[in-house]
């Protein structure tokens, strides 16, 4: 079977067991703080086992993007090294919400197994939970009787323990016992040495899990204990990409035609061949490059996909460091100096199009996205690899063989140099780094960013279980409600509560709206609510007002307001972002898509796909249109629980990497202009926009531009703010035509400029030619050690370099002072350096000491700044005592 029937086998198989089949969430975790990425095929139903939502059926199947890249078996300096676990992977599953539970789970998984895939049934083997005293968790004697009824052998049950057969999403949450099924892929000769029983959780890369199914009966609370959820549910998750392995017979999943495609376009790029070693080989780093590559452009293609860029921050940049690692390898092993992993995005779209359409429809931005990534980490490299030369030189001069952890950890943290790569060359150089000093430097970082970011939450209290949701803001600023339950978190800042309503008009921050913020009245208490929150399917009123417990546990009706004048604007922000994207297609073609947007107040911000600058004219366009549709005053058209199928019949854009139901919300601003999928709030017609205007244009990565812009009052009070300020420089210039003055003006600075450069070059060379004179010579060393006053840092540079070629022997230390700040610099004639020994990097480190200050650079020449100037006379005379 090819991959493609695998997966349709697995969907149909649960199609006819009444299972309704959705489409994977996205990669990128939304509106769950506890979440990064989806990491597991149940990621998106969390709420429904905790009873917070209703799901859309009772029986669920799906295969479901999921990213991991840490964890017990998930270390991303690990792919790549073993054949069958990935960053990304598909995961299949199948739901059962509060219906049926482990007997019919378990006896689909071994008709699914054994009858559709035609496994052998004497290589399976089945684990169940053998009970933990600790959470006061019996043994699984249920799943362990439905096992044998179904092998009839009790030697291919293992009992496992809480590590392996007690299934937890995280530190809280839903979680319970499970059943793993694994499968023995070795060589018959190999069965016959050793039992596959032995090696079942061992890490053998033939005897591998392929299917978990996970009993949801319980809830771990933050203090660690177990209370049963409302109802009884089944989990299931098997990996596709082993499922594959093991029914196409291969010893690797990258040996399946999943990986297949990509490996044989990576020979072919690199003329180097994958698996002449064995394809089980992990010493054989043109293997090992070429697994890291096949693995991480599905990854960071399908994670780009759906709406995260990489960049310098959380999830983008775990996706930055996914690519430069399958980067890196390339680079090292494969031969590339140029782009390459983007010539692999059209294979995956083309291989995915069905299953993952999101990846064809957006192929050409993700592959310039990535081309862009590789271009700027391939000059990081170069950049890098300068440094480390002048590293490993300096190390050299001073007789050591060892690269400092701390170092290392600078090359990483500020270059973006990865530290394998340093280890790597420094290895080849007959160099060793100190590994223990850079995961000291690196676990610093990391305890740093933790404490930056950490918070403490209680359990949730609960007052009125069981109550269903209810959003009202779309028509009501205030509503009578009950409080469901609330909990405290400790945040860096202090203390805040999140208190959830069953009924409320506050807004939670969503595409990019924000949150609404205002007062619930609890009694004869007014509550402040600081900003609004989504968290699953929650909707989260976060205050930091004190002491609220005795409060909100004796509250009955309680009266939530919102601030209606700042959402009245954050409305007309929102609003307007639809007329700018459709005013943008029509100006700059249809190929523009949302990639990100920002609403508050003040300002609406928008991120879109297009690769070149919007032009003034172009701007100016779009604009026009956008004010035209305002005066217009084009009435709002909303269709509520709207089949999906049929908004996009409508012509309705939807934003990538967003999450939609069968049934959708459809904002319409005349049908034949703007129609979207979106949840946002909106005024009830284009007109109480009042005017708009775009203020910036901008870059915000490959591929990604983004304009701000301002509406209504504060546009005016904006063009009003421009307009004096034109009339100002008018009466200051005593010219009208204010682009003629300014020309005027620039042409004479021009002139100026140039008039006070041939001033200092003159003034430079009289200094130069006066220190060359007063050289003192010292040991057969010209040696010249002067404070000077020069007028900037490379004029400093330049008369150096040029004392450098006036004197012979020379050996200079000049100092001088900028805006209050010393600096100083050395330059040694070659001749002397290598008969001294001198490094002038070196010196001038030393001198920076009595400044307060550092510095480096070449042998020949290098600078220093500090912050004491005081000290810049000691720091001169200093170097003249080295000779």
């Amino acid at each position: 079977m090819t991959s493609h029937e695998i997966r349709k086998a697995f969907l149909d198989f649960f199609k006819s067991k009444e299972h309704l089949i959705v489409p994977s969430a996205p990669l990128v975790a939304k509106n769950d703080p506890t979440l990064m990425f989806n990491n597991s095929g149940m990621a998106q139903f969390k709420d429904f086992f905790l009873g917070n939502g209703t799901p859309p059926s009772k029986r669920i199947a799906d295969t479901q993007k999921c990213l991991r890249v840490s964890g017990k078996h998930n270390d991303l300096e690990d792919v790549g090294f073993d054949t069958y676990h990935h960053t990304m992977f598909e995961m299949l599953g199948n739901w059962s919400f509060g219906d049926y539970f482990k007997k019919e789970a378990l006896e689909w998984s071994w008709e699914l197994l054994t009858e559709v895939y035609k496994l052998p049934k004497e290589r399976i083997y089945v684990s169940v939970f053998e009970g933990s005293k600790d959470d006061g968790v019996p043994f699984d004697q249920e799943a362990f009787d439905i096992w044998k009824e179904l092998i009839g052998d009790e030697n291919r049950i293992i009992l496992g323990n809480k590590k392996d057969n007690f299934w937890e999403m995280g530190d809280t949450g839903p979680c319970g016992p499970c059943s793993e099924i694994h499968i023995d892929l070795r060589d018959q000769a190999e069965i016959d040495m050793i039992s596959g029983k032995e090696l079942v959780n061992k890490d053998h890369p033939q005897v591998i899990e392929i299917w978990n199914n996970v009993f949801m009966q319980f809830e771990r609370k933050a203090d660690k204990s177990l209370v049963l959820l409302p109802a009884k549910h089944v989990d299931t998750g098997m990996g596709f990409e082993r499922l594959c392995m093991a029914i196409q017979g291969k010893k690797s999943n990258y040996d399946t035609d999943v990986f297949q495609n990509t490996i044989q376009v990576i020979e072919q790029m690199s003329g180097k061949k994958y698996g002449e070693n064995g394809t089980l080989s992990t010493n054989n780093y043109v293997d090992v490059a070429m697994r890291v590559i096949a693995d991480h452009i599905r990854a960071v293609a399908f994670t780009i996909a759906d709406g995260q860029l990489p960049s310098n921050a959380k999830a983008g940049y775990v996706i930055r460091r996914i690519l430069r690692r399958a980067v890196r390898y390339g680079y090292s092993y494969l031969g590339f100096d140029e782009p390459f992993m983007t010539k692999l995005v059209p294979v995956l779209a083309d291989q995915f199009a069905e299953v993952f359409p999101e990846l064809k429809a957006q192929q050409d931005f993700v592959g310039r996205v990535i081309e862009e990534e590789e271009k700027s980490f391939l000059r990081t490299l170069e950049t890098g690899l300068k440094k480390l030369d002048d590293i490993i030189e300096q190390a050299t001069a001073e007789k050591k063989d060892v690269i400092s952890g701390e170092v290392v950890f600078e090359l990483s943290d500020t270059f973006g140099f990865p530290s394998d790569l340093t280890a790597l060359i420094a290895r080849e150089k007959g160099f060793k780094i100190d590994e223990e000093g850079f995961q000291k430097a690196l676990q610093e970082q990391k305890d740093r960013s933790r404490k930056d970011s950490a918070k403490e939450a209680t359990d949730w209290v609960e007052l009125n279980e069981g109550s269903d949701f209810e959003f009202v803001g779309y028509d009501e600023v205030s509503a009578e409600a009950q409080i469901i339950k609330y909990r405290k978190v400790k945040t860096k800042a202090g203390e805040e509560y999140h208190i959830v309503l069953d009924r409320t008009p506050f807004y939670a921050e969503m595409g990019g709206q924000v949150g609404d913020t205002g007062h619930i009245i609890i009694g004869n208490h007014s509550v402040k609510i600081k900003d609004t929150k989504k968290e699953n399917d929650l909707f989260i009123h976060i205050s930091t007002d004190n002491n609220l417990d005795v409060i909100l546990q004796n509250a009955g009706t309680v009266v939530a307001h919102i601030d209606e004048a700042r959402r009245d604007k954050i409305r007309v922000n929102h609003t307007v972002t639809h007329l700018m994207l459709a005013a943008m297609r029509q100006v700059l073609g249809t190929h523009i898509v949302q990639k990100g947007s920002y609403q508050d107040d003040n300002i609406t911000r928008f991120d879109f796909s297009h690769f070149a600058k919007v032009t003034d004219e172009e701007l100016g366009k779009i604009e026009d249109i956008v004010n035209a549709k305002i005066q217009e005053n084009i009435p709002l058209e909303t269709k509520v629980n709207m089949p999906i199928a049929d908004a996009i019949a409508l012509g309705a854009t939807a934003t990538f990497g967003e999450k939609y139901g069968d049934f959708v919300r459809v904002v319409i601003f005349d049908p034949k202009f703007s129609v979207e999928l979106c949840g946002g709030t909106h005024v009830s017609s284009t007109g109480k926009i009042g005017i708009f205007k775009f203020i910036s244009e901008g870059s915000v990565s490959a591929g990604v531009r983004r304009v701000e812009a301002l509406t209504g009052g504060t546009a005016i009070a904006s063009i009003n703010e421009q307009l004096a300020v034109s009339s100002q420089l008018k009466e200051m210039l005593r010219n009208t035509d204010l682009v003629k003055a300014v020309e005027n003006l620039l042409a004479e600075k021009a002139t100026l400029q140039k008039k006070l450069e041939a001033l200092e070059n003159e003034k430079l060379q009289e200094l130069k030619n006066e220190l060359a004179q007063n050289a003192e010579n010292i040991n057969g060393v010209n040696v010249i050690a002067a404070k000077v006053t020069v007028p900037s840092a490379d004029a400093l540079k330049q008369l150096c370099y040029e004392l450098k070629t006036k004197v012979a022997r020379l050996y200079a230390v000049i100092g001088t002072e900028f805006n209050g700040k010393p600096q100083i610099a050395v330059i040694i004639d070659e001749e002397v350096m290598k008969e001294k020994g001198l490094h002038a990097g070196n010196i001038v480190k030393e001198l920076a000491k009595e400044m307060k200050g550092g510095g480096g650079g070449q042998p020949f020449f290098a600078t220093a700044g500090g912050s004491d100037a005081s000290g810049l006379e000691k720091a001169i005379e200093k170097g003249k005592n080295l000779i």
